[in-house]
């Protein structure tokens, strides 16, 4: 125990080194050797360590020329340890890589464990690369948690979408490589890549876009490619009734089965707990005003080609139609004039040869004048120009 002496000398000292620069040199005399050893042991264990080793940081070798700056030497250490950190993570990457992708089979997962390994392993070296200027991990926290604290409403919606990626990393609602649709906007791509804060996709137009993660979240997404590729099609057609109904029904499904990416036959689909024909079918929808709607449903192999397989399948229907002699109906005008419609003034004449279809607007005007020019020049008109601007 140390006596009150001792304690007021113990505190002296303390205040002289928080001094934020040293003012002198501190002489001790005394003539108590017992009460300087029980000080000298109470600064050894109740003085703190700001540091990792309890240095002041990475001290340069012997061998090391005094007139290099140990700052230097302490840089160089720093950027050849972050350097070395970056190709190991790359090696782990390469030599993990695999193994992880058996483990998991999903790309999306597999990239966040692997980008996580490679974060860890560079993040590791820059703290202890720190460490050589004698920053601790303590002052280091606390740096991190003050400039937080300051950016937090910033920070706010990356952590909010990197907390949404690891949702969408848990759910599986859409994987590297599938076709999804954005219901919103009828935006249709393919799935580039998945991160903890963003998604990237390439539409069928060829754009990039990259979504963040909390908005992919909040949308409503149609995956095409999910568990079965194979995607069913709807194509309503009407025909007259006087058309032979059961004959365009079997046209049309002849005519589907024609196209190359659709399912001809097979096996029923099982969707859920119901089960489809893969054939096309062909139903009667409704009776309608001046039609019979009926509607055809097929099974297109892939999903990455509807507007294709609809347009050649519309294609063929069109071509059986047309060797079966079935109409589909179209609107029809009719001019009624009465005692209410005015007057409709009507000219008729005698054709003496078949006319010929002449393009329309100012070509066809500039030949009418062209005509009428002619015919009074025949006739041995001094000004056949004047005549055909007033016919005009």
């Amino acid at each position: 125990m140390l006596d009150s002496d001792a304690r007021d000398l113990y505190t002296c000292v303390t205040r002289v080194n928080e001094l934020p620069e040293p003012v002198g040199t501190l002489f001790i005399v005394t003539d108590r050797s017992h009460d300087m050893d029980g000080l000298t042991a109470l600064l050894q264990t109740e003085t703190p360590d700001s540091t990792i080793g309890g240095g002041q940081g990475l001290s340069p070798p012997e061998f090391l020329p005094e007139f290099v700056p140990a700052f230097f030497y302490r840089l160089l250490v720093a950027v050849a340890l972050v350097v070395f950190a970056y190709y190991l993570s790359r090696l782990a990457r390469q030599v993990f890589g695999r193994r992880i992708a058996r483990r998991f089979k999903r790309p999306s997962v597999t990239q966040t464990i692997l980008r996580g390994m490679q974060a860890t392993i560079v993040g590791g070296a820059l703290l202890t690369a720190l460490s050589f200027f004698g920053l601790g991990f303590g002052n280091i926290a606390l740096s991190v948690g003050v400039f937080s604290a300051v950016v937090g409403i910033i920070l706010a919606p990356i952590i909010g979408n990197i907390i949404s990626g690891v949702f969408i990393l848990s759910e599986q609602p859409y994987e590297i490589g599938d076709m999804i649709e954005f219901d919103d906007t009828d935006t249709k791509g393919f799935v580039e890549d998945i991160t903890l804060v963003y998604t990237k996709m390439f539409t069928l137009d060829n754009t990039f876009i990259v979504l963040p993660n909390g908005t992919m979240r909040e949308r409503d997404v149609i995956n095409y490619s999910a568990e079965d590729s194979r995607i069913r099609m709807t194509l309503d057609v009407g025909v007259t009734y006087e058309s032979d109904i059961d004959v365009a029904r079997d046209q049309m499904e002849t005519a589907a089965r024609s196209v190359e990416t659709v399912i001809k036959g097979g096996p029923e689909i099982r969707i859920g707990s119901a089960r489809y024909p893969a054939a096309p079918r062909a139903y009667i929808r409704e009776f309608g005003d001046s039609e019979v709607l009926l509607r055809l449903r097929y099974w297109a192999s892939e999903p990455y080609k509807q507007t294709t397989v609809r347009s050649r399948v519309l294609t063929e229907i069109w071509t059986c139609f047309d060797k079966h002699d079935i109409e589909i109906p179209y609107p029809h005008s009719h001019m009624v004039f009465d005692d209410t419609s005015g007057e409709l003034q009507v000219a008729m004449r005698e054709a003496t040869e078949t006319a010929k279809a002449s393009p329309g607007g100012a070509t066809a005007r500039e030949e009418a004048d062209t005509e009428s020019i002619s015919d009074a020049v025949e006739e041995g008109d001094p000004n056949p120009e004047d005549d055909a601007t007033d016919s005009r």
